[in-house]
């Protein structure tokens, strides 16, 4: 909206002022962020990180979405929101067929829970089997362990891009997946000079 503030160059310029001059994340809320900086930014995926994960326990657990069910060859659907306020959804649709199937929801970051619990709600009532969530950031504040433990999850895998030990000892569904290889990887090669282009697509050994 007109005159909204946009904090994510406020906080850029905050880092490039405080003396940053090379920046890497995981998973940016959107990738655009990155021209906010006037210094160097490798936003990172945790994606290779998830693929690895499902491939070593041999599960189901199946942008982000079209890039996962490319590498999965499994089909994709969206769930469309509109919010009337911060974390407050007005309303939501399914657009794509989940009748008898597996679904598992996808987003860079979950705060109050109180989307991802109501996607999942609508996805049983499509006719979806079973939900699993699959999050980058697992934020969980206010009353999220509460909605998640009362969710009709199967599981809920985030990353331990914020550290989950407390909330995985709330709720059993919490599942974490260690991404800190990548993050040490991408360091040890930017420190280095050499190319981080591998971690787009792959975890360090």
């Amino acid at each position: 909206m007109s005159r909204a503030p946009i904090s994510a160059k406020l906080v850029a310029n905050m880092l490039s002022v405080s003396g940053a001059d090379h920046i890497i994340t995981m998973d940016l809320h959107a990738s655009q962020i990155q021209g906010f900086f006037d210094i160097p930014v490798d936003n990172l995926y945790a994606e290779p990180a998830v693929l690895k994960v499902d491939k070593r326990k041999h599960t189901r657990m199946e942008e982000q979405v079209t890039a996962l069910a490319d590498h999965l060859n499994v089909e994709f659907a969206l769930i469309h929101k509109e919010r009337k306020k911060a974390n407050e959804v007005s309303s939501m649709v399914l657009v794509g067929d989940v009748k008898d199937r597996i679904a598992i929801l996808v987003d860079d970051m979950a705060d109050t829970c109180g989307t991802i619990c109501h996607a999942a709600d609508r996805l049983l009532e499509a006719g979806a089997q079973k939900v699993y969530a699959i999050l980058t950031h697992g934020i969980f504040s206010g009353s999220a362990i509460s909605r998640i433990n009362n969710a009709v999850f199967e599981a809920v895998v985030v990353t331990n891009s914020i550290p989950q030990d407390i909330h995985m000892a709330e709720c059993s569904k919490i599942q974490c997946i260690d991404i800190s290889m990548i993050l040490a990887e991408a360091i040890r090669r930017t420190h280095n000079g050499e190319s981080i282009s591998y971690l787009f697509s792959h975890v360090p050994m």
